[in-house]
Formats: structure tokens, C-alpha cells, sequence
């Protein structure tokens, strides 16, 4: 029928960026995927394939690299260690280990060489196709009660070209992340990118909207990777790619950028990543009282201690 328009594909495929050699937690990362260090009693990159799949994305292709096995071993079935907790009744953990088995389609590719988040990016080519798909970074924890993803992919479904999540950050953080310039949409917490620089200097930042580790893209942005050369690093940066999208008349743009102002744990960070533990131990049901009533009493003598 002439003069109606195609709806957009509904998204189902989540790219998980999860090859990086995590030097920033040496040396427990020398023969442990960064990914896999435990958030109290579950491994980071699970929080992420969790936070996909609550989203509707079910296709699950990991990006990974040498000493990466372990991923694909948590998310595959483990029969002795099913068999040992079923013997001895155990069904709470037993529920537990079959819970990552049974949460998404999980696919893996290795990306060769370390040439940066666009090159890893590249890789998901062959599976992803000519689909909009979700691109997700394995150190980076959005909390389940601030579903971003989720919004992020009704605005690419709604407005078409690809989508990042921005976040407001202090001034004095802004050189440690991608930096957007905007403009409003009209749409509340949506805007329209007009540029990006990665780590800008503060006196260069455009704003103090920083990119994190979400994303909604275009398949256009697999032949603008192709064209893109080494920036930042010498690596290929998603950036570049995404400000060539967001400046030029190219597949795969216009970039739209959704605020995010919920709770995120950086587990990259080592600061940060302590923190994301004490934070989520302190609300857990069954640790929290417990956990709570010890570090009230230990920053209060810890405190005293200073005095």
C-alpha cells in the first residue's frame, strides 16, 4: 500500500564488549578475565548478558580475547558441579549456577588484535548483519531498577540512526571519557549529537556529557569503522566512528544521545568497583542487615582511630 513506511526491525542481538586486558587490577587479572572478578557472589559480566536480556536482547555475541575461556565457561553448563549440589540437595545454589546457562543465545568471537573498542566492534560484523543491535561494555554495571537499554532501544526504533547514552560527569572527569556536543530534540532527556571528541582536555570539552558504555547502533556504522583510521591510542575508536555518523551525511547516522541520570557502577575502576560492592551487599536481602550494622561499626571506629 503506497504512502505507509516499514515499522523499524525490533532489536534483539547485544554485542558485549569483553576484551580487554584489564591492567588496571593486576595482578589478579593476569589469569582471571577482568569480567569475572565477583560483584559480592556473581561475576561482573553477568550483571551485563543480565541487563541485555531484560531488554529483549537474546542474541548475545561476547567480543573476547586470549585468556578469555573462563566467559564462555560460566555461561555454559557445568554437569559435575550440577550433579554434586543435586546429590547433596542443595537447590538454592544448584538454581543459581543453571541461572547464567539458561539467560540468552550466547555466541563468542575473539578479536585478534587489541586495536580498541571500534576494531572489537568490527568483529560482531558477520553476526550481526544488517540488524540495529545493542553494544554493551563488560566493565561498565547499569543497575536493573534504571532500565537504559530499554529506553535506548525504543529511540532507535522510533527515530531511527543509532543511539548512546550520555551522563553528566564533573568537569574535572570529563578528560577519562568520549565527550558529546548537542542540541535538544524537544524530547525529554533525548538530544541530538553534533559532535564528539574522545578524552578531551577540560578547557576542550564541549560539555560535560560524558559517553558510557552504552550503545544502540546502525549496521552503517560497520562500513564507517571500515573507513575509520587509528585516533586516540593508535587504536580504532568508536568515537571517531560515531562523530563522522553525528557530523556527516553517512549510513548509519543521525547519533542520538539519551541522558542517563540512574545508578552505574564502574567496575573497571578500582575505587569504583569497591564501592559497587559495599553498595549492592548493603541492599541485598540477605546480606544487608548483617553487612550494614559491620560497616556502621567499623567507620565509626575507623573514624575515632583518627581523631
Amino acid at each position: 500500500m503506497t504512502g505507509m513506511t516499514s515499522p523499524r526491525p525490533r532489536i534483539s542481538k547485544a554485542v558485549i564488549a569483553a576484551a580487554g586486558l584489564g591492567t588496571r587490577f593486576l595482578p589478579a587479572t593476569k589469569a582471571t578475565p577482568k569480567e569475572m572478578l565477583p560483584v559480592v557472589d556473581q561475576p561482573a559480566i553477568q550483571y551485563v548478558v543480565e541487563e541485555a536480556t531484560s531488554a529483549g536482547l537474546t542474541d548475545v555475541l561476547m567480543i573476547t580475547g586470549r585468556n578469555k575461556r573462563p566467559l564462555e565457561d560460566h555461561f555454559d553448563r557445568n554437569y559435575e558441579l550440577e550433579d554434586a549440589l543435586r546429590r547433596k540437595g542443595d537447590l538454592d545454589r544448584l538454581s543459581r549456577v543453571q541461572e547464567s546457562t539458561a539467560l540468552a543465545t550466547m555466541h563468542y568471537v575473539r578479536q585478534g588484535d587489541p586495536k580498541g573498542l571500534g576494531h572489537a566492534v568490527l568483529c560482531a560484523a558477520p553476526h550481526v548483519g544488517d540488524q540495529p543491535f545493542a553494544v554493551l561494555l563488560g566493565d561498565d554495571l547499569i543497575d536493573p531498577r534504571d532500565p537504559l537499554l530499554t529506553r535506548m532501544t525504543a529511540v532507535q526504533e522510533e527515530r531511527g540512526g543509532s543511539v548512546i547514552a550520555l551522563m553528566e560527569v564533573d568537569p574535572s572527569q570529563i578528560h577519562l571519557y568520549g565527550c558529546a556536543a548537542v542540541e535538544s530534540t524537544g524530547q525529554d532527556g533525548v538530544h541530538r549529537v553534533t559532535d564528539l571528541v574522545e578524552k578531551p582536555d577540560r578547557a576542550d570539552a564541549p560539555s560535560n556529557l560524558a559517553v558510557i558504555g552504552r550503545y544502540v547502533l546502525d549496521p552503517g556504522v560497520f562500513e564507517v569503522l571500515r573507513e575509520t583510521p587509528p585516533g586516540r591510542g593508535g587504536e580504532i575508536q568508536l568515537t571517531d566512528a560515531l562523530q563522522t555518523m553525528a557530523t556527516s551525511d553517512v549510513s548509519g547516522g543521525p547519533v542520538y544521545g539519551v541522558v542517563f541520570k540512574g545508578r552505574r557502577y564502574d567496575t573497571g575502576d578500582r575505587a569504583d568497583y569497591l564501592r559497587t560492592i559495599v553498595r549492592l551487599a548493603c541492599e541485598r536481602e540477605d546480606l544487608g542487615p548483617e553487612f550494614r550494622a559491620w560497616l556502621k561499626t567499623y567507620v565509626n571506629e575507623e573514624m575515632r582511630a583518627l581523631e
